[in-house]
């Protein structure tokens, strides 16, 4: 080869190289986009429901509608894109994205922005799998591969902290329309730009996509996914009872189903993969710390300690800037140290946080709580990011979309069970405060309904009783809080265990290269 002809190879490995990132800076806009929507809604709940003047279920409905649709539709949209490609399926899922959050800014009824969320969940069940998937077509590189998905990870943890942030700043000077509007700019650049940039992928011999293997995914994961959610508010009422059967029944069927089928929707056998499923398990329970973590301390924060809604959200910023340190350097550790140390690790981190936070009262300083975040999103960086890398590199690259959607789905339900569970726990121990003698009636029912009905009723008592009820109140809440702490650090603990016999060989250099 000539110096010239070296020169102009030399040139192009570089093009490509660059390339790549530029490909994955369009990837990491998707993942941030659907991270914040998934949390910046929180904060503009009182002023749409000043506005739509929803019921009490239809505001649970605006609030769980869009990750009850994305959680039921992860895998099913994961399997469409290996089918059609996963290009095209994340460039019409953005559009989608873009012109539905138009919907949700300009609903003029409850029942409008509950279609509104449903169809956003929708758009966005398309773009989390399909971002995890091309970053594994598009990084043949291990190395590269585990820097990307690090960072993919970091977007993600940062984007779902940053939700609250944006959306405190936002409210104080426009209406709450402009939390969805913001998509817009974001989703415009990110077709254009992925167009050019970003590179076709599918399966070539994916088979039909099996519609009633989509049903019973989405009656499934929708099922219990909702049966877990109300047990931390309502208890086992009925309907939670049929929503769990009806959910686990579909789940049996369409586990089933897949090993009849010769092109399944999703390929059953990768659980077979001890790496695989230690991945999936240890990135499941990832999140439920840290979800269950984020969630109750947001209410101790605003609720017990007094902070307002943008100074408990900046509060709790050490997580994300934790997540995205870590999720940055995962792959480089875990190849210097192995998976399981640095997986391992991650747990027990989280499992340690929860456990200080058993002896945390109304007083407790920051120090304490911001530490205890901090290492939370260390370890869920270390360990979010390589149970990542690991589900990935453990199939083909042709069932990449479905694997990205087994990882995603894994969060979503961790997120759930981290609320439910541990919430439960919570409010088992809360709704056991004594109120004054002289408060009964629906002032009592209200205030023994959730710490927020509490204060909220308290505002119709004389100021001392309010007082004294919202105090005993208090007490009760930090009294679950830190049973629920102890709950969660044993589970953490637990899987720490776990994973370490689970993912006993496994290493980042292994899987299916094709």
């Amino acid at each position: 080869m000539s110096r010239t002809e070296q020169l102009t190879h030399a040139k192009g490995a570089e093009g490509k190289k660059r390339g790549r990132w530029l490909a994955l800076s369009v990837l990491v806009l998707a993942v941030l986009l659907v991270a914040v929507d998934a949390t910046v809604l929180g904060l503009a709940t009182p002023a749409l429901s000043e506005d739509l003047k929803p019921s009490g279920t239809q505001l649970l409905w605006i609030g769980d509608i869009y990750s009850f649709v994305i959680a039921g539709l992860l895998v099913s949209m994961g399997s469409l894109g290996d089918r059609i490609g996963r290009k095209k399926l994340l460039l019409v899922g953005a559009t989608a994205f873009g012109a539905v959050s138009v919907l949700n800014a300009y609903a003029t009824s409850p029942e409008m922005m509950i279609v509104a969320r449903a169809l956003l969940g929708v758009a966005g069940a398309t773009l989390m799998p399909s971002t995890l998937a091309l970053i594994r077509n598009i990084f043949h590189d291990p190395k590269e591969r585990s820097l990307a998905i690090g960072i993919w990870g970091a977007t993600a943890s940062a984007g779902a902290a940053v939700g609250p942030v944006v959306g405190g700043a936002l409210l104080q000077h426009f209406w709450w329309g402009s939390v969805f509007l913001i998509n817009l700019p974001v989703m415009i650049v990110l077709v254009i730009v992925g167009i050019k940039l970003l590179p076709e992928s599918k399966n070539p011999v994916a088979g039909p996509w099996d519609l009633f293997s989509v049903a019973l995914s989405l009656v499934g994961i929708i099922g219990v996914v909702y049966a877990v959610k109300q047990v931390a508010t309502h208890g086992m009422g009925w309907e939670v009872w049929a929503a769990a059967v009806i959910g686990a029944g579909a789940l049996y069927t369409f586990v089933r189903r897949q090993f009849a089928l010769t092109s399944p929707l999703l390929d059953m056998r990768l659980f077979k993969h001890r790496g695989f499923s230690g991945a999936v398990l240890a990135d499941l329970l990832t999140v439920f710390g840290l979800s269950g973590l984020v969630f109750f301390l947001s209410q101790f924060l605003q609720l017990v300690q007094g902070r307002d809604p943008l100074e408990a959200g900046l509060a709790e910023l050490p997580a994300a800037i934790g997540a995205v340190v870590t999720g940055l350097v995962a792959g480089k550790y875990a190849r210097k140290y192995g998976v399981r140390v640095i997986v391992t690790g991650g747990l027990a981190a989280i499992g340690i946080a929860l456990a200080a936070l058993t002896v945390i009262h109304k007083e407790t300083g920051y120090p304490l709580l911001g530490a205890a975040l901090l290492v939370v999103g260390l370890g869920a960086g270390f360990s979010f990011t390589v149970t990542a890398d690991v589900i990935l590199s453990s199939v083909p690259k042709e069932q990449a979309g479905s694997a990205s959607a087994v990882s995603e789905t894994a969060y979503e339900l961790g997120a759930a069970l981290g609320i439910a569970l541990l919430g439960s726990v919570v409010t088992g121990v809360y709704q056991g405060f004594t109120a004054p003698a002289s408060v009964s009636g629906p002032v009592a029912d209200a205030a023994h309904e959730s710490l927020g009905g509490a204060v909220e009723a308290a505002k119709s008592l004389d100021p001392q009783t309010a007082e004294q009820m919202v105090g005993a109140a208090q007490v009760a809440f930090v009294d679950g809080l830190r049973l629920a702490s102890g709950v969660g650090a044993a589970v953490l603990l637990a899987t720490a265990v776990a994973a370490w016999f689970l993912l006993k060989g496994q290493e980042l250099q292994e899987g299916i290269e094709h």
